[in-house]
């Protein structure tokens, strides 16, 4: 079992609670971490026995092109269709983070994150 990890993915979308987010927008940060066996890869040198994380930003991408209200909505349509796309993957971790959120105060970021295993 080995881990790929796609980190700081970077996004201005327009997710948000508030009409105002969703029409001004806002910067987002999307982690993916893939657990997978992907031995035959690093043996074979052999793309199409692992994971194409350029096919994987592409899936955050488009997920990011399309208004929500949460960004909890957002983690979980990125890991659904991560997961649907590669079924050699056997967990999956993915994280929404929202940069500099509309708050009373100064937050730095807010974040969603869920997992999920093959078989749950």
């Amino acid at each position: 079992m080995g881990l790929i990890a796609i980190e700081g993915m970077q996004f201005y979308a327009h997710h948000g609670f508030h009409k105002e987010e969703q029409v001004i927008g806002g910067q987002y940060v999307v982690d993916v971490y893939m657990h997978f066996d992907f031995s035959l890869a690093a043996e074979t040198d052999d793309l199409a026995r692992t994971v194409n994380y350029e096919q994987v930003y592409g899936i955050a991408r488009e997920v990011m092109l399309e208004k929500a209200s949460l960004i909890e909505h957002v983690a979980q349509r990125i890991l659904d269709e991560t997961m649907a796309r590669f079924p050699a993957l056997r967990h999956i971790r993915v994280r929404v983070n929202k940069i500099h959120p509309p708050v009373k105060g100064t937050v730095e970021r807010v974040y969603a994150e869920l997992e999920a295993d093959k078989d749950s």
